[in-house]
């Protein structure tokens, strides 16, 4: 898998005049020490540039603003610390002449009950509702931590954190998303059917290569070029693949290689593949070891051409930095209501896996034939928790619409392509 990329967080230090500057001044240090600590870069005003570095005038508003707009590339969300009351109005001001709409995050440092002095006093308390009031009204978005105050070096502040992290990872992972869309979506799948045009007006693009296509390049590609021998080499190392006949791994390394190659092209960074039944009947082998090597290196892959399947797929992947499946709600698990089996053919991620080996779909085979279904990912999965999210366009209201939850699955699972049993325990839905 790819390193993750190293996260930039801009940062507004509040003040407010009549409470203790001092508190802004360590408030904005202690808050440095954390976030660089947590393996951040931070944007924020010098104390040369600002009373200790804080916002608390139009000025100093308009400063931040023009230093994070310096460093737009960069900044994947924006935290807004208040050590002290802190100025609301500085802080909306700030957002909104930045203009970077990325995620917000408003944290407030508690006051120490026997440090309730005039010169020790934070009232940030107040402040932060105030802040998050103005921002309400300047229609800026914004998250805020678990507890309505809490210390920067608090165990709660690090989990809030790393939480904030993901939904920077998430928002930032959508913009100007581009999928593309291999294959038509068959015919007795209507529900992977979505709106193009919804997903558009959010800032999401479907690069679309007909199946045809494909085909046609496979074919005219050599046995010898090196893009097809240099992915044959990449499956074989990715999976034992041992009693597969050279001539499918060979198609499979063909039909990788033209996928790399116009996803590169088409600046494509997810996929969903048609499969049932028309490449085993034209290709001679299933995609689905070529999905999984692509899901693995977080280039989430779907079958069937489910786009919303893969932006949920995507989600998933930029939120948790590890590998996603899709899988189907699929059967009950004897009476007991709070388990189900989930189901899908075998394209899961390596990472999924305890031991995993390449062989043939059952399941197809029993259609086109043994010989044109090999490609298949067979093996034991590992016993983790679980989280899955489901999106869909809503055609009807013009808007996308989704859900999340969490779970967990049990050890003593396999993977054939059709038997893997995820165990969702109640108690952990939200």
């Amino acid at each position: 898998m790819m390193p993750p990329k190293k996260m930039t967080v801009g940062m507004i230090v509040g003040n407010r005049g009549f409470f203790p500057d001092h508190l802004a001044k360590t408030g904005r240090e202690e808050m440095i020490r954390v976030l660089e600590a947590a393996g951040m870069d931070v944007v924020a005003l010098d104390p040369e540039q600002s009373k200790h570095g804080a916002v608390e005038t139009r000025e100093e508003a308009k400063r931040c603003a023009e230093l994070f707009k310096r460093n737009q590339d960069r900044i994947d969300g924006i935290i807004v610390t208040l050590p002290n009351f802190g100025d609301e109005r500085a802080i909306a001001d700030t957002l909104r002449l930045a203009g970077l709409h990325v995620p917000v995050l408003i944290q407030a440092t508690p006051d120490d009950p026997n440090k309730m002095a005039i010169n020790a006093r934070r009232d940030s308390f107040c402040g932060k509702m105030s802040a998050c009031n103005n921002l309400r009204q300047y229609g800026i978005p914004y998250s805020i931590t678990t507890l309505h105050t809490e210390n920067p070096d608090s165990p709660e502040f690090a989990k809030d954190l790393k939480w904030f992290a993901a939904v920077c990872r998430v928002v930032n992972g959508f913009r100007n998303l581009r999928v593309g869309a291999i294959g038509a979506r068959p015919a007795a799948f209507n529900t992977v059917r979505y709106s193009e045009k919804i997903l558009e007006s959010q800032g999401i693009s479907i690069e679309t290569l007909d199946l045809s296509e494909v085909l046609g390049r496979i074919g005219r590609l050599k046995d010898n070029d090196d893009r097809a021998q240099g992915k044959l080499a990449a499956i074989q190392k990715y999976v034992d693949s041992s009693k597969v006949p050279p001539a499918a791994l060979l198609k499979m390394a063909k039909l990788g290689a033209v996928i790399d190659q116009w996803m590169a092209t088409n600046d494509v960074a997810i996929s969903a593949v048609q499969c049932w039944t028309s490449i085993e009947e034209n290709l001679g082998v299933v995609p689905c070891t070529v999905m999984s090597m692509m899901s693995n290196e977080l280039l989430s892959s779907a079958c069937e051409v489910d786009i919303c399947g893969v932006l949920g797929m995507h989600a998933l992947q930029l939120a948790s930095g590890t590998p996603s499946a899709l899988l189907d709600w699929n059967n009950n698990y004897g009476s007991d209501p709070d388990k189900a089996v989930c189901f899908h053919c075998s394209n899961l991620p390596k990472h999924f896996f305890r031991s995993v080996k390449m062989d043939f779909q059952e399941i197809i085979a029993g259609t086109v034939g043994k010989e044109n279904t090999f490609g298949t990912c067979v093996g034991l999965i590992k016993p983790e928790l679980m989280s899955f999210a489901r999106f869909s366009t809503d055609d009807i209201a013009g808007k996308m619409r989704g859900y999340v939850g969490e779970g967990v699955h049990e050890a003593t699972t396999r993977y054939l392509g059709w038997d893997i049993y995820w165990h969702e325990r109640n108690d952990r839905v939200s």
